[in-house]
């Protein structure tokens, strides 16, 4: 089991940026793919991002390609997501999560540990 603890989120100004970062425990994380997801306001949970074990391959949501970048540091235990040219289409709870699988994937049901989410709000 991996516990994750996200920061980072705060409130930005439309065209600002944001750096969410996850701290995770246990000596088991390089070994897991990470994800990031969010929920808006009245929203279903949706996928953001995701990064395979090694940090070697990524995967982003259609309208996150290009604005925003995951990465991860396994000497640390932290999963990193820079947030570019943010919109307040982009305001929502950032969850931070731990795959079962050691690559990348955007299915929920494959992620087994989740932190308890930052808040991120776009002003326009």
């Amino acid at each position: 089991q991996v516990q994750l603890v996200e920061s980072g989120g705060g409130l930005v100004q439309a065209g600002g940026s944001l750096r969410l970062s996850c701290a995770a425990s246990g000596q088991t994380f390089s070994s897991h793919a990470m994800g990031w997801f969010r929920q808006g306001p009245g929203k279903e949970r949706e996928f953001v991002a995701a990064i395979n074990w090694s940090g070697g391959s990524t995967y982003y949501a259609a309208f996150a390609k290009g604005r925003f970048t995951i990465s991860r540091d396994n000497a640390k235990n932290l999963v990193y997501l820079q947030m570019n040219n943010l919109k307040p289409e982009d305001t929502a709870v950032y969850y931070c999560a731990a795959s079962e699988l050691r690559y990348e994937t955007q299915n929920t049901r494959n992620y087994n540990d989740w932190g308890q989410g930052t808040q991120v709000t776009v002003s326009s």
